[in-house]
């Protein structure tokens, strides 16, 4: 019988390491886009106040709290600066900060998704396994999401589960945040952060959660390219939904190692040399990704 291709087919180790080198300028650049972000946010608001900019300013923190949660994840896999501890500080007490992530608790976790990605014992599947589901399904999860169901049970999570160990860096965050604002004469501003947080990350995670293992084609399997997803977003997806190149799921479960700014080029060459090809695994667009997950509602038998 024959083998199937293994991912050395399409790259060489050479290849591999070449994508996997880190670089800790463009790892800060890359943390300054999303902080440059993160403040201009604020500024639209508190320079410009009117619901359309305050909306707006509440959409972009949405998204760049989804950035602080990713860029964690990549510190979490040492995946993001050269320098070891600039990982660990960052994804810390900065990122991991800002995103409610405690960094060794979340490593810990998710180093398990990726060993057991593809198979019973992956703890992420429980999020996804019942993908697709009918669209009123759907449309109740992302109402209780938008709603602020999910972003205040989330909470009251995090604050029953408190520790300074764990947690501290998070509390420390938000004195920055609400002590910068109050010397800046608008304290009303950091209302706007848990309103990104409450109301709009919970639907974006969501979506996100979706899109890397909720539309794929055997979830069960250990090939990436049936059991992971990747989307290609527009512009406006990358900066609401999908930054720090998130979307290259698929490509980060094949080599954790690749740090983000490399994803988009080791797509492109799985994509030119056929990885790809026969597998139902490229969305292009979220709102593929929303079709994919649905399914009709069930019609009532006749009687």
């Amino acid at each position: 019988m024959k083998q199937a291709p293994q991912i050395y087919d399409y790259l060489s180790r050479a290849e591999i390491a070449a994508f996997s080198e880190k670089s800790d300028l463009r790892a800060f650049a890359t943390l300054a886009v999303q902080v440059a972000l993160f403040a201009g946010a604020f500024a639209l608001a508190i320079l410009w106040p009117n619901p359309l900019t305050i909306v707006l300013a509440i959409l972009l923190l949405g998204g760049r709290i989804q950035a602080w949660g990713v860029l964690t994840h990549d510190c979490a896999h040492g995946a993001f600066f050269r320098t070891p501890w600039l990982n660990q500080f960052v994804g810390r007490w900065i990122v991991g900060a800002a995103g409610h992530v405690p960094l060794e608790a979340y490593r810990r976790y998710h180093l398990e998704h990726h060993r057991f990605a593809g198979t019973p014992d992956d703890p992420d599947k429980w999020m996804v396994k019942n993908y697709p589901i009918t669209r009123s399904s759907l449309k109740r999860k992302f109402t209780r999401d938008l709603t602020g169901r999910t972003g205040f049970r989330d909470l009251m999570r995090e604050v029953n589960g408190f520790t300074f160990a764990a947690n501290g860096p998070t509390l420390v965050f938000h004195l920055l945040l609400v002590g910068t604002l109050t010397a800046l004469g608008a304290p009303w501003a950091y209302l706007l952060f848990w309103a990104a947080r409450l109301f709009v990350y919970p639907a974006i995670h969501r979506l996100r959660q979706i899109s890397e293992h909720g539309v794929v084609p055997d979830r069960d399997v250990l090939d990436a390219r049936l059991n992971t997803g990747t989307t290609i977003p527009r512009w406006w997806e990358r900066l609401f939904i999908s930054p720090c190149n998130v979307n290259y799921h698929l490509e980060h479960h094949i080599f954790a190692a690749v740090p983000p700014y490399r994803l988009p080029a080791l797509h492109r060459t799985l994509a030119e040399r056929g990885y790809y090809e026969g597998h139902d695994c490229i969305a292009h667009g979220f709102g593929e990704v929303l079709r994919k997950a649905t399914r009709p509602d069930e019609v009532p038998a006749a009687v």
